[in-house]
């Protein structure tokens, strides 16, 4: 009876996660996460290399075409197309539903890599001061590199003027900066660790990633994040968390989107086409 109850204790530990837990081997730890950079951000980057390939034997010089974000997905019909962008951001949120998963897999979670709002005041502190240095040094890297014909003119939303417009292009930019934050820094860089990669590896396997699924804008695009890259995840292993990063990026995008669709067309150094 001893031995058959001892049974049901490690079956029932096994069901509802409080039971030991084996060690993950390093094949499953690398096969997970090449399906997760598969399902996500790692196939953005092979699409933005061949859209940039395209751009690039296109017959217009890179600042002549337009890399459009944030685009009308059913135009004339304001409903479908509010229903699909909803859609759209909702499912691209599916890898870090994945990710949460695969942590609490391993007995820890989301809330290791700082995901979590147990900090919410300093992370939203050092966030905003993180975009306000990160956004204007940008800006300035984007206005030259458009010039000097190295990179694409991005349009960062053309919504159609609709009451949902402005709510739509905030949430797109909290699921970019969650999706991205998540994925690349906190988890890829505990998987790496996990892995055996060194720092230094592990921070140019992340920067370059981050500048990769960005390529479709151009090389600016591509150095930009890049650099990017490199100082969220020096952030990150000197705070040990990505909500910061979160927040930094989710302003940085906000400031992007929303601030195109207030100055478009009405300021002269604000590229357009």
């Amino acid at each position: 009876m001893t031995q058959l109850e001892a049974g049901v204790q490690v079956e029932a530990g096994r069901v509802d996660g409080t039971g030991p837990r084996e060690a993950i081997s390093h094949r499953t730890l690398r096969s997970e996460t090449l399906l997760v950079l598969a399902l996500s951000l790692g196939a953005s980057g092979v699409s933005a290399l061949i859209r940039f390939i395209g751009s690039l034997t296109a017959p217009q010089a890179l600042n002549e075409q337009a890399a459009r974000l944030n685009s009308s997905a059913a135009p004339g019909r304001p409903w479908l197309d509010l229903a699909l962008q909803l859609f759209y951001i909702s499912t691209a949120l599916v890898p870090v539903a994945l990710v949460a998963h695969l942590l609490l897999r391993e007995g820890s979670g989301v809330r290791d890599i700082g995901f979590d709002g147990r900090r919410p005041w300093p992370d939203l502190g050092r966030g905003t001061l993180v975009a306000a240095g990160i956004g204007s040094a940008g800006l300035a890297f984007y206005l030259v590199m458009q010039t000097a014909g190295f990179n694409l003119t991005v349009e960062p939303e053309s919504l159609p003027n609709v009451w949902w417009k402005f709510p739509v292009l905030i949430l797109s930019a909290v699921q970019n900066s969650v999706l991205e934050e998540v994925i690349v820094v906190g988890y890829l860089l505990r998987r790496l660790g996990q892995l055996g990669w060194t720092p230094m590896g592990a921070l140019v396997a992340s920067s370059v990633l981050r500048g990769s699924y960005h390529l479709y804008q151009g090389i600016g695009g591509f150095i930009g994040n890049m650099v990017m890259g490199v100082v969220f995840v020096l952030l990150y292993r000197r705070w040990g968390r990505v909500g910061p990063l979160v927040v930094a990026h989710a302003l940085l995008d906000i400031g992007a989107f929303v601030g195109y669709a207030l100055l478009a067309g009405k300021v002269d150094w604000l590229p357009t086409l």
